[in-house]
């Protein structure tokens, strides 16, 4: 990997609104760099409309799949970074090994741009090689056939596979005969997808776009909409015009939550005006969320009280929970017990703060809570999840029009995936409804996630990994230790449009496989093909790419998927590989038939717009063991890691959290800047409360390495890094990744999901050693 050397960057305060012309420049900066060529310019304008595609960024749905240009930053990048005319060829891998590569910056190998063929790792010459598609496939075939046991391979999967691409993943991958399905998803919301059920019945949010219409309040957790959902800020900014009230709950003041000039509203751009977005911002500790969302809930069950005891009108919805949920006792036996001081010194945030949140959340009618991955990457985020859920619950603010939760979600298909079967903990009833469909007996054992994936290669006991998508070297924590269990595989296979480092960090036999981008035409047999994505609202709508193909070799995901079927499985599968790969519609009919609510498929998803998956809370429909929504209570543990190492270091010690910079989608870097924030040209920062800045006895500007404390003896670490003064909780702090992964460990996950736990990990900052 590239050495960690200073970056020359500078630090300066951005003191505009988020978005506006700001966010204009940077995209022609963005399409300058990537030489996007001019008849490649039109699918700017086609991404998320009725007869274009839909955008490889983000999950956050389109207004009936928008039928007019709507501006997103991030979208664009993600566009542009697509349809560039940058090609990575055999000469370019002729030119340079993998050793000489390693060596690039993950932003320098982003920039290569897009890949044009199959290649092969040849170790005599360490490059890679073209090798033709049959070929490749028959590699694959002959290494997983030869395998002791199918669990010995593990799938990776990334959110910007579609669903129909992740359908035949995960068939393919039963009939071979495992369930080891890591996916981006174990990385990011699994704490939203283990925790809904246990409260409301399924892992998804209860709301539409159109519910924002009618919201009144909104809380907005763990999110920076600007940098991650940008077109949320619009429905956001049109909450804030008619009055809605909206609260920011996160450790950073983020830029987007304050002020935002919609790049839609012309008026706002010609007048250089704003909107004021977040009437107030809460700053709790990291971890902190869930004694914060205690401590509400206990503010509002007192006030509850109250209001019975001088014989006001209550503020519990009596008759939501006495109808419609079951455990409320029990719950407000345990928020009566919790002591206040336990409740203030765990989340942070003064009492004064707590009854003024509370205040605004007892007024609105119609309450939204929104959720990123500020809530779902701690070791507690499951049981956090599920007290949101109890907060909503106790005013019946789920299931009622303009109110419900809102978990957002990042990639673009990342819920889908999850719905198609993408899920190393499949149900009994799903398994029993692809052996009904389609006649074999799919394995019934849970699989491996990615934490348990890395593990697993690690000792030795997966030998094959196939990634479709991402980035899973550098996605994944404690990157030195994923490093060595991935070159441990004796196979590694990454399907991919561009070059990333988990090609460089490879098997003993590694393949890379070009695909096509969702902005490009998926024709076969001369016809064009459609995929389709679920939004985080699940919205289910069909996408065309517009764009030629970077490559004549290119294949779509589906033709990969189903070829390394076939070679794998031969004429034991009497699966119809080819009739799906010529016509994706084929698919959809047989997706229909083993879910429910994709019935009519084709003919629904036709429909601009096309159709919303029924969530059967949202209708008040609860799928629990009890047949009602549940409360649940929880205790806030004491005895954490974090606790543990701040009781042997004192205030020395600092919780990080990673987070990315505006420049940035997951871990692809589209340039040095994160504007918002004010650091340009470089990204190796701590983002630090100057206090602590003084208490540790250094200067803004200085250069620190960081070290994990962690009870496992391995020593973890991470050099070279610029100290940023900024607004976060003392003790807190705040870094890019992938850059601090290598601090994250592999052990330290999400209590019931397995989530890595990115938002808290205990550090020492040391000052840097000398270059």
């Amino acid at each position: 990997m590239a050495e960690n050397k200073k970056q020359e960057g500078r630090i300066e305060p951005y003191h505009h609104a988020a978005a506006g012309w700001g966010a204009l420049k940077y995209v022609a900066i963005n399409l300058f760099k990537e030489r996007v060529s001019g008849v490649n310019y039109k699918s700017l304008f086609a991404q998320n409309q009725p007869d274009g595609f839909d955008c490889p960024g983000c999950a956050w749905p389109d207004r009936e799949h928008a039928s007019t240009f709507e501006f997103c930053e991030n979208g664009v990048k993600a566009v542009a970074a697509e349809s560039t005319s940058k090609r990575v060829t055999p000469d370019f891998f002729a030119a340079h090994t993998v050793t000489e590569l390693l060596q690039q910056s993950d932003y320098e190998l982003e920039q290569h741009g897009r890949l044009t063929h199959p290649m092969v790792y040849d170790p005599a010459s360490d490059k890679y090689a073209p090798i033709a598609w049959d070929d490749a496939f028959k590699l694959i075939a002959e290494e997983l056939n030869a395998l002791d046991d199918p669990n010995q391979a593990a799938f990776y999967t990334s959110g910007r596979a579609s669903n129909e691409a992740a359908f035949l993943y995960q068939l393919f991958v039963r009939a071979y005969g495992t369930n080891n399905f890591p996916d981006c998803s174990n990385m990011c919301h699994e704490a939203t997808s283990r925790g809904l059920p246990g409260t409301v019945g399924i892992g998804k949010g209860t709301v539409t776009l159109d519910d924002f219409e009618h919201a009144d309040t909104l809380l907005i957790f763990g999110q920076n909409p600007a940098t991650n959902h940008p077109r949320m800020l619009g429905e956001l900014r049109d909450c804030a015009k008619r009055g809605a009230t909206i609260v920011s709950i996160n450790p950073l003041r983020e830029r987007g939550l304050e002020r935002f000039t919609s790049p839609q509203h012309p008026m706002e751009m010609l007048t250089m005006a704003s909107t004021p977005i977040s009437s107030m911002f809460v700053q709790p500790k990291l971890s902190g969320d869930l004694a914060l969302i205690k401590a509400m809930a206990k503010r509002l069950l007192e006030l509850d009280d109250r209001a019975v005891l001088i014989g006001m009108k209550r503020l519990l919805d009596i008759d939501f929970i006495t109808e419609h949920t079951t455990g409320f006792q029990e719950f407000a036996r345990d928020l009566r017990a919790e002591k206040w001081s336990v409740l203030l010194e765990e989340s942070g945030v003064p009492r004064a703060q707590i009854d003024e949140l509370v205040d605004i959340y007892v007024r609105g009618e119609r309450v939204i809570a929104t959720w990123g991955m500020g809530l779902t990457q701690h070791k507690n985020s499951v049981a956090t999840i599920q007290m949101l859920s109890n907060l909503m619950l106790m005013r019946g603010n789920i299931g009622r029009q303009g109110a419900g939760l809102c978990p957002v979600r990042g990639h673009s298909n990342v819920q889908g995936d999850r719905t198609m079967g993408i899920e190393e903990q499949p149900t009994p009833a799903f398994l029993d409804r692809m052996q009904q469909v389609f006649g074999f007996e799919p394995p019934r054992h849970h699989g491996y996630d990615v934490v348990a994936t890395i593990a697993a290669m690690q000792e030795g006991r997966v030998k094959v990994f196939v990634g479709l998508g991402g980035n899973f070297a550098m996605a994944t924590p404690d990157t030195p230790l994923t490093f060595k269990a991935l070159e441990s595989c004796a196979l590694t296979v990454q399907i991919a449009t561009k070059l990333n480092r988990s090609h460089l960090i490879h098997g003993r036999k590694a393949l890379i496989l070009p695909t096509l981008g969702r902005t490009e035409i998926d024709a076969q047999n001369g016809v064009p093909q459609g995929v389709t994505v679920e939004d985080s609202m699940s919205m289910v709508h069909i996408s065309y790419g517009l764009n030629k193909p970077a490559s004549p070799e290119l294949l779509s995901e589906i033709a990969i998927v189903s070829r390394m079927a076939e070679a794998t499985l031969g004429g034991a599968s009497q699966l119809k590989w080819q009739a799906y790969r010529d016509d994706y519609a084929v698919i959809r009919d047989d997706i229909e038939k083993v879910f429910d609510d994709f019935y009519d498929y084709n003919e629904r998803v036709a429909k601009p717009g096309g159709f919303h998956l029924k969530v059967a809370s949202r209708e008040r429909e609860w799928a629990t063991t009890s047949g009602k929504a549940q409360f649940v209570p929880h205790q806030i543990e004491l005895d954490t890691p974090i606790r543990r190492a701040r009781a042997k270091y004192g205030k020395q010690l600092m919780v990080m959290m990673t987070t990315r910079s505006h420049d940035q989608y997951n871990t692809t870097i589209y340039a040095l800047d994160d504007r918002y924030r004010g650091v340009f040209g470089m990204r190796r920062v701590i983002f630090i409360n100057q206090a602590d800045i003084d208490m540790l006895g250094m200067k803004a500007g200085d250069w620190v390495d960081v070290e994990s404390v962690w009870e496992d003896g391995v020593a973890r670490r991470a050099d070279g890094f610029m100290l940023v003064a900024y607004d976060i909780p003392r003790g807190c702090i705040g870094a890019y990744y992938p850059e601090t992964n290598p601090l994250v460990p592999l052990g330290s996950v999400a209590d019931g999901a397995g989530t890595p736990t990115s938002k808290s990990i205990p550090v020492l900052l040391t000052p840097a050693a000398a270059s």
